[in-house]
């Protein structure tokens, strides 16, 4: 017997059930009723919770407006850089011609941004906007510096580009009333976004705090202007910008903008009647040959007005009711086969137990006689 050396036995795994894979198994073996219980349970119930989303879809009330067109006048001065200082605003009115009743939202949708392409969504300082080094612009190119070498906060492309139109809603009473529709800007970002991946320095005066620095090339007002109605919504934690920074996946998408505040005339939601849009015009997006419109729409309990996780459901539930038919067949098809088998054996035994017989009871001839 070959002995172990001393010097490897301290490799050897411990005598235990769990090292020695001695452990008690139970080998799952499911019958055809169960694997096709499972599935055809599994295909109702997507098909049900699929169609619910879809009817529940079309209870939301949703108005767009695309007015890339519309302010033509200003999408053709915002292409020269010039008159990047000159305002430039229009109106469009439109007609309500449903009510939208609870909480309404609006939104603002771009088509054909990519705000998904790597170079630009890795142009960001996280230690800048967490607040641990505002001066921290190492992965912000190519908008680090200024022209005068003055660290730019916040860095990078993304938040160079933040949306930056105006968009008041007004409520058209009669021809010489016109209310502005409250709104509302805090309780737009993700409570993870606004509290745990934006900070602002730990100052009261937050000039102060940045000063030294300079805004972004695009922007008009520094990150500490952003907001003159609200102190608290400055800085990092401004909600628009946060919402911004959040990157989209697709190059079509919206972003919340705005949140109905349900006072007086807007108590149970926008009533019936005429209203108008009043936009300060100023994000350009003719020059990459994109669009930009306006939404307001209202939320369900599954969210917005996607069709797409309906029709994920029901897709979902389809095929695999479509594979438990699949399974059944394919198991009909073999049990059919095996006892088509099974039955030309029985056929055959009369035969081969004759041959059998016979071969017993024919004289054997020995080789001596021979």
């Amino acid at each position: 017997m070959e002995l172990i050396p001393e010097q490897n036995l301290s490799r050897l795994p411990e005598n235990s059930a769990l090292k020695q894979q001695m452990l008690p198994a139970h080998k799952l073996k499911f019958s055809i009723t169960t694997v096709l219980s499972i599935y055809i349970a599994t295909g109702v119930f997507c098909i049900a919770v699929g169609t619910i989303l879809l009817f529940s879809a079309k209870n939301i009330r949703e108005i767009e407006i695309n007015y890339t067109n519309i302010c033509a006048n200003c999408a053709e001065m915002r292409e020269n850089a010039l008159n990047f200082d000159k305002e430039c605003t229009c109106s469009i009115p439109f007609h309500l011609q449903e009510k939208m009743k609870g909480d309404v939202y609006m939104y603002y949708k771009l088509y054909g941004f990519y705000q998904n392409v790597q170079q630009y969504s890795l142009s960001r300082s996280n230690r800048q906007l967490l607040s641990k080094d505002i001066w921290d612009v190492q992965d912000c190119a190519p908008f680090k510096v200024s022209h005068n070498d003055t660290p730019i906060v916040p860095c990078g492309a993304i938040a160079n580009s933040m949306f930056n139109d105006t968009i008041i809603l007004s409520y058209i009473l009669n021809s010489s009333i016109h209310i502005r529709v409250p709104m509302l800007k805090n309780g737009l970002a993700w409570w993870t976004d606004k509290y745990v991946k934006f900070r602002n320095p730990n100052a009261i005066n937050l000039s102060n705090e940045f000063a030294g620095s300079a805004k972004p090339p695009f922007w008009r007002k520094p990150v500490y202007e952003l907001d003159s109605d609200d102190p608290g919504n400055n800085g990092f934690l401004n909600e628009d910008f946060i919402v911004w920074m959040r990157t989209a996946a697709f190059p079509t998408f919206k972003k919340l903008y705005r949140r109905l505040y349900r006072v007086q005339y807007f108590i149970e939601g926008l009533p019936v009647g005429n209203y108008s849009f009043n936009i300060s015009y100023n994000f350009p997006v003719t020059r990459f040959q994109g669009e930009k419109s306006v939404v307001l729409s209202t939320l369900i309990w599954s969210g917005g007005s996607s069709l797409f996780l309906g029709l994920t459901y029901m897709m979902t539930g389809l095929l695999t009711l479509l594979a438990s038919a699949v399974i059944w067949i394919i198991y009909l098809m073999k049990k059919k086969n095996t006892s088509m088998s099974l039955q030309e054996s029985m056929q055959d035994l009369p035969c081969r137990k004759a041959e059998v017989d016979n071969a017993v009871s024919e004289p054997k001839v020995s080789a001596v006689s021979q």
